[in-house]
C-alpha cells in the first residue's frame, strides 16, 4: 500500500452515512481500482515547483498500454530522485497549496463525471465531459486551501465552472451522453418460485433496467400470493410480456427546413380488463425499457381504479423544449401518422404525460381525426374537446393530496400545519401545492432539472401563480428567489434534505436514491406519497422501509387522472357539466375506494395496516388479482 504525503491524507475511518451523503455532491466513476492512492487534483500555479513535484514517493511503475486503453484508471507512483531526496532532507518542507484526495475502492461508483489518467507523469482527475483538468476548470483552484473538510473541493469547483457547464450543454445537445454501466439491483426473495419469474425476465430483457426494476417490485409484493397459488406464476409470466409493442421512426422538418428523425413507441401492455388507457411522454431519455415500465405500472394502476381498463404507455425521445409551435405540430402529426390505426375509444386512448400537454394533445387528436375520417372519441387530455368536467388536469395532483389525507385520518391526524416537500414543477406538482394550501398544510419546495427552490414561509396562491408564470416563460426557478427574499434556489440539489413531515415526489422515476432516502429520514419525514411512477430506487425503498416510513404507491395515490378521464369519457356523465365541488366529491370517493381496496388486499395476505409495506403490497396484490382473474377467464390469448 502506498502511503500519502504526511498531513494531507484523508482519514480512512469515514462512516457509511457520511460516505453516502458525499455521493450527493460528487460524481466520478473509476473501475477496477486496487490499492489506495493519493491523487493531486491540480497543480498550484502560484508555486512553479509544485507542478513538477511528485506527490507520492515510492517505487516507479510505468503505466502499461492496457491500463491506459481499457478503463482509464491508473495507479501511478513517481519516484523522487536521489538529489531531490537529499535536498528535501536539508531544506525545510515548504507548505504547498494542494488539494489531495485519498481514493478508496469502495468509492468507485460514487463519482460519475470524472476519471483518473496520467498527465506529464502525474495522476490527475479529469472531467469526462471536457477531458481537461487543473486550475483552468475552477474558479478557486485550491478549494479551502487543501483542507480535509473540503472533500474533492477542486472537482466541485470544476463542476460548477462555466467551462464545464458549457461542455456539458454541448454534449447533451449532441446526444453524446456518457453511459455508465450499472448492474441491475436484484432483491433477495424468500420464494424460489417468485425468484424464477425475475430470472426469466432478466434472461429475456437483460438490458431493460427500468422495466426489470418495476417487475422486481411487483413480484416482491406478490410473494405471498404466489406462495398460496402457483397458478399465478404462469399468469405473471404472460402478463410481463406486452400484448403489442410498436416501435417506429418519426421524421419531421424544423422551421429551417432541416429534417430530423426521432424514435416513437407505443406499448399496449394488457387489455384483459378493457381498452387501453395510458400516457404519452416526450423526453430525450425515452426508450423501450421506460415505455414498458410505464405500461406495466399503468396496467396495475388502471386495474386498481374503480374502472375496468387495460394499460398502455408510449412516447418519443423528442424534446419539445425550445421548439416552436409549428415544429411541435409537425412532429405530432408525423407521430400520429404511424400509430393512429392502433388507437380508438375501444382500442387505446393516449393521455398527457411528461412533455405532452394540452397543445401537444390537440395536435395529436387533430391529425388522428383527419386520418380516421370522423370524430371518433377523443384523447384524454385537452379541455377543448370536453363538454364535461373542467378539472381534468387537476385530478392527479388533487388525488395525491386526498390520498395523503386518508392516510393521516387513519392516524387521527390532518394535513393542517404539516411541512410538505414537493419535487417537480409541472402540472401535478403545481396542483399538489394548490390542494395542500387548501388543507392548511405548508408546502415549502419545488424543483426543476437544474436544482430546487425552498421557501421557508411556504407557498401561497399568489406565489403559485408567480411560479406558473416563470414556467410558462421557460425561465429558471432561480428567478423566484429574486422576488421573495426568504426563498433560496440550490443548484444541482434535491429538496429531500429540507425539514418536512410529508414528501411528494412528483418529478421523475428514480429521483430518490439511497442518499436522498437517508436525508428524508434525517429531515423528519414520516409519509411519502408517490406522485411520479417509481420515484424511489430499490436501495432507497429498502432504507425507507427499515425506517418505517409509510409509502403510498403511485398506482394507488396517482389514480386521480384515471378517474377523471373515465368520468369525462362516460357518455352519461358527458351530458352534464360537473361543478368543481361535484367533481371533487366524485374524485374523493374514488380515491377512498382505491385506498380501501389496497388495505383490504394487504390485510387478506397478512400485512398489518401500520406496516410501511401495507399500501404498496396491497395495491399490487389487488390490481394483479383483478387482471389475473380476467386473464384466466379469457383463456390463453
Amino acid at each position: 500500500m502506498l502511503l500519502p504525503v504526511g498531513g494531507l491524507g484523508m482519514n480512512t475511518s469515514m462512516d457509511d452515512m457520511n460516505l453516502i451523503q458525499q455521493a450527493q455532491r460528487h460524481h466520478l466513476v473509476v473501475r477496477e481500482l486496487g490499492e489506495e492512492i493519493d491523487l493531486e487534483i491540480g497543480h498550484g500555479d502560484d508555486d512553479p515547483s509544485f507542478a513538477s513535484t511528485p506527490i507520492i514517493g515510492g517505487p516507479v511503475r510505468e503505466p502499461s498500454a492496457e491500463d491506459h486503453d481499457e478503463s482509464k484508471h491508473v495507479v501511478l507512483v513517481s519516484q523522487l530522485s536521489n538529489d531531490d531526496q537529499d535536498m528535501s532532507k536539508t531544506q525545510p518542507a515548504k507548505r504547498k497549496k494542494k488539494v489531495v484526495k485519498r481514493w478508496r475502492e469502495e468509492w468507485a461508483d460514487t463519482y460519475k463525471w470524472a476519471y483518473v489518467d496520467v498527465k506529464d507523469g502525474t495522476a490527475r482527475i479529469f472531467c469526462s465531459v471536457c477531458k481537461e483538468y487543473g486550475r483552468k476548470h475552477r474558479r478557486n483552484p485550491y478549494g479551502n486551501e487543501g483542507s480535509r473538510n473540503m472533500q474533492m473541493s477542486a472537482l466541485e469547483e470544476h463542476n460548477n465552472s462555466l467551462l464545464h457547464k458549457e461542455a456539458l450543454r454541448l454534449q447533451m445537445a449532441s446526444k453524446d451522453k456518457i453511459i455508465v454501466d450499472k448492474p441491475i439491483y436484484v432483491k433477495a426473495l424468500m420464494s424460489k418460485t417468485a425468484g424464477s419469474i425475475i430470472e426469466a425476465a432478466l434472461k429475456r430483457d437483460p438490458n431493460e433496467v427500468e422495466f426489470i426494476q418495476a417487475v422486481q417490485e411487483a413480484v416482491h409484493a406478490l410473494e405471498r400470493v404466489i406462495a398460496k397459488n402457483s397458478h399465478y406464476v404462469n399468469i405473471m409470466e404472460r402478463l410481463l410480456e406486452p400484448e403489442r409493442m410498436v416501435l417506429f421512426r418519426v421524421p419531421w422538418v424544423d422551421d429551417r427546413g432541416e429534417t430530423h428523425v426521432n424514435r416513437g413507441f407505443r406499448v399496449q401492455f394488457n387489455q384483459a380488463l378493457g381498452p387501453c388507457r395510458g400516457g404519452l411522454r416526450f423526453h430525450p431519455s425515452m426508450n423501450l425499457s421506460i415505455t414498458k415500465f410505464l405500461g406495466f405500472e399503468q396496467t396495475l394502476k388502471n386495474a386498481l381504479s374503480p374502472y375496468k381498463l387495460g394499460g398502455a404507455a408510449g412516447g418519443s425521445d423528442f424534446d419539445p423544449k425550445g421548439k416552436s409551435d409549428n415544429e411541435i405540430m409537425r412532429f405530432c402529426q408525423s407521430f400520429i401518422n404511424e400509430i393512429y390505426r392502433y388507437l380508438g375509444p375501444d382500442k387505446d386512448l393516449p393521455s398527457e404525460e411528461m412533455g405532452v400537454g394540452t397543445r401537444e394533445m390537440g395536435y395529436l387528436f387533430g391529425q388522428y381525426r383527419r386520418l380516421a375520417g370522423h370524430f371518433e372519441g377523443s384523447f384524454t387530455g385537452p379541455r377543448i374537446f370536453w363538454s364535461g368536467s373542467s378539472l381534468r388536469t387537476e385530478a392527479t395532483g388533487y388525488g395525491l393530496v386526498f390520498f395523503a389525507q386518508l392516510i393521516l385520518a387513519d392516524m387521527n391526524k390532518e394535513l393542517k400545519g404539516l411541512r410538505c416537500a414537493v419535487s417537480g414543477s409541472g402540472k401535478i406538482a403545481m396542483h399538489v401545492l394548490e390542494k395542500l394550501i387548501a388543507y392548511g398544510a405548508l408546502p415549502i419546495t419545488v424543483s426543476d432539472s437544474k436544482g430546487y427552490l425552498v421557501d421557508e414561509d411556504g407557498f401561497d396562491y399568489m406565489k403559485i401563480s408567480f411560479l406558473r408564470d416563470i414556467k410558462a416563460q421557460q425561465r429558471s426557478l432561480r428567478d423566484y428567489s429574486k422576488t421573495y427574499a426568504r426563498s433560496k434556489y440550490y443548484d444541482e440539489g434535491k429538496p429531500w434534505n429540507e425539514r418536512c413531515d410529508v414528501a411528494f415526489p412528483c418529478a421523475y422515476h428514480n429521483e430518490i436514491d439511497q442518499a436522498d432516502a437517508i436525508n428524508l429520514i434525517s429531515s423528519g419525514c414520516r409519509i411519502l406519497i408517490e406522485g411520479s411512477n417509481m420515484p424511489c430506487t430499490p436501495e432507497a425503498v429498502d432504507v425507507l422501509r427499515k425506517a418505517n416510513i409509510l409509502i403510498a404507491p403511485a398506482m394507488a395515490a396517482g389514480a386521480g387522472g384515471v378517474v377523471a378521464g373515465e368520468l369525462e369519457l362516460n357518455h352519461a356523465c358527458n351530458l352534464m357539466h360537473w361543478s368543481p365541488e361535484d367533481f371533487e366529491s366524485k374524485l374523493q370517493e374514488a380515491m377512498k375506494q382505491t385506498y380501501q381496496r389496497a388495505l383490504k388486499a394487504a390485510a387478506d395476505f397478512g400485512y398489518q395496516k401500520e406496516s410501511p409495506e401495507a399500501l404498496v403490497h396491497g395495491a399490487v396484490i389487488s390490481a394483479f388479482l383483478s387482471v389475473a382473474q380476467a386473464m384466466t377467464d379469457q383463456g390463453c390469448v
